[in-house]
């Protein structure tokens, strides 16, 4: 789920919305929160109680509370579940009962800053705010060390550790710290001493969307009429052109999170080269985005963001092999500043970048309405690609005047490929 700035969150508590039996199950059942399903234990939870909820790609501590996850290497990804051939169930993400927090009899400190904001918000006639976030106070992580470097937020905490893997890894008392929120604070004081200097464009939003599970309004009822693209699994990238004053210009080319400003920065690319790079010259984007920007006077930035996919950037290469590497934009946009901005649709972003010869995410479908259920969006993710007509990594949804759009993943693509 995302937060208000943007990043994503891997732990939080939420309310559950409902319990369904699970075919072919006699100990288990399902535990409804959003679109997401998860099984658990028959009669740990019912509807309406609160938990804590752990997406899929997160990594707990390897601490008590996880225990049950160590074959697992406390990882937590989509599970597929057939019952010796019962039933066909696909549980996505972790349920665990404040309970499992309190073996010991102590109250976590997050638990009972929880329980005050409830009892305030009761007293005020009101419920608490959901979801409520968790991901740093718990020290959940992405399940893929990888991704801690390409994905994670700007976190202070975060970055510290990520410098520090080595002590974090094997020393008891420094883990011990960062499981606890004033211990985060004494490591910081010692180890975040360091100064990140990584810029980003401050007219720049970073790539990331919602996932549909989490977005259950929308069913069943939604009438809005989508445009439907493929979802390329790779690298997010980002170009971006910024008009300065006396006809001067400043371009800028990034990965998620890191961008590439300077010639020190562009070395240390997290891939053996720097694919965004090779990306800006292959389709000689900086030339591309003045013809752009040039065609938008009053604009004072176009912004070109795409997946940058092949050989050694994902599991899934696309057919590309011995380093070779692509390119397709899902996004246009111009602008003035971070608050004014216009992302084209899909179909008038890929006529103007057609003219440069710059690729962009196959578009699937135009004027689509959802369905009466998140599930059956699901089950139309899944598919094959059109670059390479195998298992595709999912869809991304967006409205026609680029302001709202989501994400919905195949099952059966997480399944094989994020095990």
């Amino acid at each position: 789920m995302l937060n208000k700035e943007n990043q994503r969150e891997l732990a939080y508590i939420v309310k559950i919305d409902a319990i369904e039996p699970i075919e072919g199950s006699d100990n288990c059942e399902a535990a409804v929160v959003g679109g997401w399903r998860i099984m658990v234990r028959k009669e740990t939870f019912k509807a309406g109680d609160y938990a804590v909820y752990f997406e899929i790609d997160s990594k707990v501590p390897e601490t008590k509370e996880y225990e049950f996850l160590a074959k697992k290497h406390y990882k937590i990804k989509t599970q597929k579940y057939t019952f010796g051939g019962k039933g066909n169930f696909i549980s996505q993400g972790l349920l665990m009962h404040f309970n499992d927090f309190q073996k010991d009899g102590g109250m976590p400190s997050w638990l009972a800053n929880f329980n005050t904001q409830c009892a305030m918000a009761a007293a005020a006639g009101g419920e608490i705010e959901l979801p409520y976030f968790l991901t740093e106070a718990l020290g959940v992580t992405y399940s893929v060390a990888d991704d801690n470097k390409r994905k994670s937020s700007t976190d202070k905490y975060t970055k510290m550790k990520a410098r520090h893997q080595k002590l974090f890894r094997k020393n008891k008392l420094v883990q011990w710290l960062w499981n606890r929120n004033w211990g985060k604070k004494v490591l910081f004081f010692f180890l975040g001493t360091k100064k990140d200097k990584r810029g980003w464009p401050d007219w720049v939003r970073k790539t990331d969307e919602e996932r549909v599970q989490n977005l259950p309004q929308l069913f069943p009822g939604d009438e809005t009429q989508w445009l439907v693209t493929e979802k390329i699994d790779g690298s997010s990238t980002t170009f971006t052109l910024h008009k300065r004053a006396f006809k001067k210009y400043d371009f800028f080319i990034c990965s998620r999170n890191v961008c590439f400003d300077t010639p020190e920065k562009a070395e240390k690319c997290y891939y053996d080269s720097n694919i965004y790079l090779e990306m800006a010259a292959k389709y000689n984007i900086e030339e591309a985005l003045h013809k752009l920007l040039d065609m938008k006077p009053e604009a004072n930035f176009v912004t070109l963001q795409g997946e940058t996919y092949g050989d050694g950037v994902q599991k899934r290469t696309y057919g590309l092999t011995n380093g070779q590497h692509d390119f397709a934009a899902f996004n246009l946009i111009y602008g003035t500043d971070i608050n004014n901005q216009h992302r084209l649709d899909s179909y008038s972003m890929k006529a103007l970048l057609s003219e440069y010869n710059i690729p962009t995410v196959p578009i699937l479908e135009g004027n689509y309405k959802l369905p009466a259920t998140c599930d059956e969006l699901l089950k139309y993710a899944d598919g094959v690609s059109q670059l390479d007509n195998e298992i595709r990594e999912g869809i991304v949804l967006r409205t026609y005047d680029g302001v709202n759009s989501f994400k919905a993943v195949s099952n059966e693509f997480l399944i094989k490929f994020k095990e």
